[in-house]
């Protein structure tokens, strides 16, 4: 089940929507995706060896409080949940994207899709609060499921691809390097919850062992597929065509095999969501609990109902992602998903930034202490280019995220101030 965490939370929407917001970089969003692989993959190693000697509820919260103390841990709890709050908008906004197969009224009418949207997010938010064990048991099915129609597409697609749908390789006439870093910071979103592992700590059996294995091995898997999907549908449709798709995948099916092979992968694509959103959904009441263990959120995000969830924390992350899709419904599907991915991956960048150096403060003791130093070199190396690597996905997040991004984690520090003045004014233990 924790193996099916991490890669139902990062196989969700983004391999499923990101073909139509990449098709305007052409060829040279392949780069892209390798660049992210190789990005998410030294995350993973951080986050692995960081759940191995900190095996805590929260995550990336936990970690950077270890390495930091109670300040920057509070940041990267409120940076991380605002992201928690914007994937899940972003994934309910994916699932009525191929929903639209089905009822494709949704697609011309922004009210009934947004309607559409927030009745799914509700519903997983109920299944949630019954337990965590029951979520647990939706995300392993639905991950099952949600790799059918990638497998599909990813081998036979491939029969119907067409090289000239890359060329050309760069059409966005800018520069090679501006275009690839705007692709990573796109791409990046599919990568997001390879930390989810991490996350419900307390209700994972022997958690040094098991959260870095499934970490590892469900980024791995999933940079896998990403990269040979994504690159069969592209080769599949025209980049003018993929671009106005809310379906790429149904879209991509569609002409393959007719109507019956659109509908088909349509499922498959928004079961996915559907398995992507339950899983952020318990992340998202578990992230606002380990930060009030600690006493820096309210203790009512502590508390656990009847079956062991967080309902107050799961009901709060919900409300405001509503919130986000009530402000967003104006806009087409995938003008709304594009801006709420690239808001979600910017809020998460600020986590694996302190995640990373806190992996350099533990390599740096190791170096100390280990009789092998060459292991503690690997280590820091690794941590110095997984930083590296989510500073550089920050700047191609452009000015206007970046902005926003900053404003709603400088919104963060009152809430941090009324804390220490609850607990005395003293730094909480």
């Amino acid at each position: 089940m924790c193996t099916a965490l991490v890669v139902g939370n990062m196989i969700g929407s983004g391999v499923f929507l990101l073909p139509a917001s990449l098709a305007a970089f052409g060829g040279i969003s392949i780069i892209g995706w390798l660049v992210s692989a190789g990005g998410a993959v030294c995350l993973a190693l951080v986050f692995a060896r960081l759940g191995a000697i900190i095996p805590r509820v929260g995550g990336p919260y936990a970690y950077a409080r270890e390495g930091f103390g109670d300040f920057v841990g509070f940041w990267v709890a409120w940076s991380y949940w605002i992201s928690v709050m914007a994937t899940n908008a972003a994934l309910a906004v994916a699932f009525v994207g191929y929903s639209t197969v089905f009822w494709p009224a949704l697609g011309a009418s922004p009210a009934l899709a947004a309607m559409a949207g927030l009745g799914t997010l509700w519903t997983l938010t109920a299944v949630n609060a019954y337990g965590v064990r029951q979520a647990g048991q939706v995300q392993l099915v639905t991950t099952i499921l949600k790799l059918l129609p990638l497998a599909a597409i990813g081998t036979f697609g491939f029969l119907s691809f067409r090289v000239e749908h890359f060329q050309p390789f760069n059409p966005t006439g800018g520069s090679p390097f501006t275009a690839v870093t705007t692709t990573v910071t796109l791409t990046l979103w599919a990568f997001l919850g390879l930390e989810s592992g991490t996350i419900p700590a307390g209700d994972v059996r022997d958690p040094a062992r098991t959260i870095p294995r499934a970490t590892l091995l469900g980024t791995t898997l999933a940079a896998i597929i990403y990269i040979i999907c994504t690159t069969s549908v592209m080769g599949i449709i025209a980049p003018a065509d993929l671009t106005a798709s809310t379906a790429p995948f149904a879209d991509a099916a569609g002409s393959i095999w007719g109507p019956w092979g659109r509908r088909i992968i349509g499922a498959g694509a928004a079961i996915s969501c559907l398995g992507a959103l339950n899983g952020w959904i318990l992340v998202g009441g578990q992230v606002p609990r380990a930060a009030a263990m600690d006493g820096l959120l309210p203790a009512r995000f502590k508390r656990l109902g009847s079956r062991g969830s967080p309902v107050f924390g799961l009901v709060f992350t919900s409300v405001i992602a509503t919130v986000l899709i009530s402000m967003n419904y104006t806009k087409e599907l995938v003008a709304t998903f594009t801006f709420l991915i690239v808001l979600a991956t910017l809020a998460t960048l600020v986590p694996y930034v302190f995640a990373s150096m806190t992996g350099l403060i533990f390599a740096l003791r190791d170096g100390k202490t280990l009789p092998d130093s060459r292991r503690a070199i690997g280590r820091a190396v690794i941590s110095i280019v997984a930083f590296g690597f989510s500073l550089w996905a920050i700047a191609g997040a452009g000015q206007n995220a970046v902005y926003w991004g900053f404003m709603l984690l400088v919104a963060g520090i009152p809430v941090y101030v009324a804390m220490r003045w609850r607990g005395g004014g003293q730094p909480v233990e």
